[in-house]
């Protein structure tokens, strides 16, 4: 059976403010909203099949699409089967990957955005958290990189979350997206989580994710 790759946007609940954000009206607005809560839509990797695709015929069918109703009819079950499986799977998140690419002591706005709803993914769920930390330099090069994990471990407290797995890949001559694969598949993750604006960067590479990321993604949009 051929299958396609997609991504599928899915609401998310509602996630609390960035801190720098507390103060601004228009901010508060955004998150308290219930019609701004419901167009943060992040976006979900999907299989569908090919096959499952028809077309509905302009007029009544004939006596040989008839008779093959009952092939089809086996065919649509075993379909809403892998389709509920995938759905069970998308409701049994129970450890998340959260990947820092990006060098902003304080984080970027699209990073900040994922470390919130990873949070509130991981509360809703009650998933465990890992944070890996990538970057092409090593750890001696990088002198605001102890503030950095300060500010991660900041906005995952912020969000409920004061346990969580910390690993640093630094140095290592490797793309952030194959790390990204190994780590989800060493410790048999069933999300991560990231920005679109780790795609826009280069920093990940978006066409290599399915290639390397053996488990969900979801990519936030700016």
């Amino acid at each position: 059976m051929a299958f396609a790759h997609c991504f599928l946007a899915v609401p998310v609940e509602t996630l609390p403010p960035f801190p720098h954000r507390r103060n601004t009206p228009s901010s508060t607005r955004r998150h308290s909203s219930p019609s701004s809560s419901s167009s943060f839509k992040p976006l979900l990797p999907c299989w569908y099949s090919r096959s499952s695709l028809q077309v509905k015929p302009l007029c009544s069918p004939s006596k040989r699409i008839l008779s093959r109703i009952g092939h089809h009819g086996a065919k649509a079950t075993s379909q809403e089967s892998e389709v509920s499986l995938a759905a069970e799977a998308f409701n049994n998140f129970k450890h998340l990957l959260l990947p820092i690419t990006d060098r902003n002591p304080y984080l970027s706005e699209g990073t900040r955005q994922a470390v919130a709803t990873t949070a509130a993914l991981a509360k809703k769920y009650g998933a465990d958290i890992t944070v890996v930390v990538i970057d092409e330099k090593q750890k001696e090069s990088l002198p605001e990189h102890e503030t950095q994990l300060s500010t991660v471990r900041w906005h995952l407290s912020e969000g409920g979350f004061h346990e969580y797995k910390l690993l640093e890949r630094l140095g290592e001559g490797k793309k952030p997206t194959a790390i990204i694969g190994e780590v989800a598949d060493d410790l048999n993750l069933d999300l991560v989580v990231l920005s679109m604006e780790a795609i826009h960067s280069k920093h990940v590479d978006a066409n290599l994710l399915a290639e390397f990321v053996p488990c969900p993604v979801i990519l936030l949009p700016l």
